[in-house]
């Protein structure tokens, strides 16, 4: 379950998973110089269309893809605030893949398999209200993709 995993904010803060019980949330590795980071953009509009409704994005940025992500956590922050308006949660630097992975994909992958495995930025995973990991989605797939929104809305209209 995603909710027993934790982060760090950008700005230092713990961020235990569990603070998104009861929300839809989509997890994304993210990087500042990558051909998909115009997918910021489509991102801020996904969580300015469902965030009232209990959705929620977390952005995790990731160097290891690359090294498409070299600035610090204060240069990314000003980054996708000024180019893209980024309002959802961004996480401190973070291992996606590799020996030092992250938690949250290792247990992702455990449940969904080999797509839950990043193979480039802008990787997707759809967590559900309760924790579970519901949906992956590889780097091509746009936030605007008919797809995605299908299972976030599903996801949303779904018992808490």
């Amino acid at each position: 379950m995603a909710h027993e995993t934790s982060f760090t904010t950008i700005d230092g803060k713990p961020l235990p998973f569990s603070v998104f019980s009861g929300q839809v949330v989509l997890v994304v590795n993210t990087a500042s110089r990558c051909g998909y980071t115009g997918q910021y953009a489509g991102l801020q509009e996904l969580y300015t269309t469902f965030k009232d409704q209990g959705f929620t994005i977390l952005g995790v940025p990731s160097n290891d893809f690359g090294a498409q992500e070299p600035g610090t956590e204060e240069q990314i922050s000003s980054f996708c605030e000024i180019n893209y308006g980024v309002e959802f949660p961004l996480t401190r630097k973070t291992k996606v893949v590799g020996e030092e992975q992250h938690e949250l994909w290792r247990v992702a992958k455990d449940s969904l398999g080999d797509k839950a495995e990043p193979k480039w930025n802008f990787h997707k995973v759809l967590i559900g209200r309760d924790g579970s990991f519901l949906q992956a989605y590889p780097s091509a797939i746009r936030p605007a993709d008919t797809e995605l929104i299908a299972d976030i809305e599903r996801a949303l209209s779904e018992p808490t």
